[in-house]
């Protein structure tokens, strides 16, 4: 099994929300989608993971921009 597994996202919404959670009323939705087409380089990814999504919410709207790809890296915690 590979230390480092890369995958491409494209950030497709982020979505501003009340949380009720304390000191921090005001948290950030951010979902992903798999990348599929759009270059040679996307186009390797899609063979490789064909289908995908990603949601996380953090306290920082200027995280992540709608229609900007990300690479996501998994590496195991240990």
């Amino acid at each position: 099994m590979p230390e480092i597994i890369r995958a491409k996202f494209t950030c497709t919404q982020v979505t501003k929300f009340k949380s009720g959670w304390g000191d921090y009323p005001i948290h950030y939705n951010f979902k992903f989608q798999a990348v599929s087409s759009g270059s040679e380089e996307n186009k390797k990814f899609f063979a490789a993971t064909p289908s995908g999504s990603i949601e996380l919410s953090a306290l920082n709207a200027d995280l992540f921009e709608v229609g900007k790809e990300y690479y996501i890296d998994f590496i195991p915690a240990e």
